[in-house]
């Protein structure tokens, strides 16, 4: 089902049983650049998108046709709204992306991968299938299978929150620091 105001560009392809909310864009040009001499070129985008069977795809999302090649989402995987993958993006199956999610350029997603709310990959990277993003996570390194990541960076989960946890420390070891060192100071002063 497509619904009103979507675009699907030339030559991309949608499967059976898709549903497309309003206003997705499916095949737009991928964001590709060459900078000569100061001046941005564009980079001619002649890829297509291959949505497969049983996806489903939010308001405003706009997926963008490969360079060369395809962008692909495969079978079952659902997006929410606002969610933009880039140009040469692969994503598995039964993934699911959760609002105001971005993943960069050539990207390979594994499958029954979750992106919670305003996550995100760099591009170029490889994900591994099963894996967790909490939300406004940043992925900037390949991810094994099976992990579950938070953070900015995104690293593990258990790791960020020990991390959390100590931040509101801080301040206080600061000043025992400080404290420490000027303490250190007097007692080099009386040598």
């Amino acid at each position: 089902m497509i619904h009103a105001n979507v675009t699907i560009r030339e030559y991309c392809q949608v499967g059976n049983r898709v549903i497309v909310q309003n206003g997705s864009v499916i095949g737009s040009d991928g964001f590709g650049y060459v900078t000569v001499q100061g001046r941005h070129h564009k980079v001619p985008q002649v890829g297509i998108v291959v949505i497969e069977d049983d996806v489903e795809v939010g308001a405003n999302v706009g997926i963008d046709r490969a360079t060369t090649g395809s962008t692909i989402v495969r079978q079952g995987t659902k997006i929410d709204n606002f969610v933009h993958l880039a140009h040469n993006v692969t994503v598995g199956e039964n993934c699911l992306f959760v609002a105001f999610t971005g993943i960069a350029g050539s990207a390979k997603i594994g499958n029954n991968v979750t992106f919670a709310g305003q996550s995100g990959s760099a591009g170029h990277l490889t994900i591994g299938d099963n894996c967790v993003f909490a939300a406004r996570s940043a992925i900037i390194s390949d991810v094994p299978s099976g992990s579950f990541y938070a953070g900015f960076p995104a690293r593990p989960h258990k790791e960020w929150l020990r991390a959390e946890a100590s931040l509101h420390k801080l301040p206080d070891l600061l000043k025992k620091v400080r404290d420490l060192e000027k303490r250190l100071a007097q007692m080099e002063e009386k040598k």
